[in-house]
């Protein structure tokens, strides 16, 4: 049971952070590079690297959904996370509405940006210990806000989340 679940959770880590790579010039398309923690196969200057461009009080930031799917979005210095998504469509919960009663709106946020964050408060952690498929970058996206740093930050959707819905329900935000 447990390797199974094990496995599970390497699939979602491996759909994330191949999404999450960057371009890798045509000669060189069959290497992997360290996203996520994946080791690289190419130093990191054989890589083409897009700097994000921000404007003063933007901040660009990019979902990748369970499926893979690259969502890109603009939102404001202070924004919250979770909100964003919500707003701009990212199917994430949020089921307590940002009140740490839930675990709805893991995320995984891109390793380069970790060290970017506050470190969680005691709450956050002890709703993570609830959330399945938890990683070292897990985060409840409620409690995160965007800054200038964090321009060009990428949060992954894991697999799955916990809630109360069964039958094949489809929760949306309040």
């Amino acid at each position: 049971m447990a390797a199974r679940a094990l496995d599970r959770l390497c699939g979602t880590f491996r759909r994330c952070s191949a999404s999450l790579r960057p371009r890798i010039p045509a000669a060189s398309s069959h290497k992997i590079h360290e996203s996520f923690g994946i080791p690289a196969a190419l130093p990191t200057s054989e890589f083409v690297k897009e700097e994000p461009m921000c404007a003063d009080d933007m901040v660009k930031v990019e979902f990748v959904t369970k499926e893979g799917e690259k969502i890109l979005v603009e939102g404001k210095v202070g924004d919250n996370v979770m909100y964003l998504a919500q707003k701009q469509g990212v199917d994430i919960e949020g089921a307590c509405e940002a009140s740490l009663a839930c675990c709805t709106c893991h995320v995984y946020v891109h390793p380069d940006f970790v060290d970017k964050f506050p470190p969680p408060v005691e709450e956050e952690d002890d709703m993570l210990d609830l959330a399945p498929f938890l990683q070292e970058n897990s985060r409840l996206s409620c409690q995160l806000r965007l800054t200038k740093a964090l321009c060009g930050v990428s949060f992954c959707l894991p697999l799955g989340t916990r809630n109360f819905y069964v039958d094949g329900h489809t929760p949306r935000p309040h």
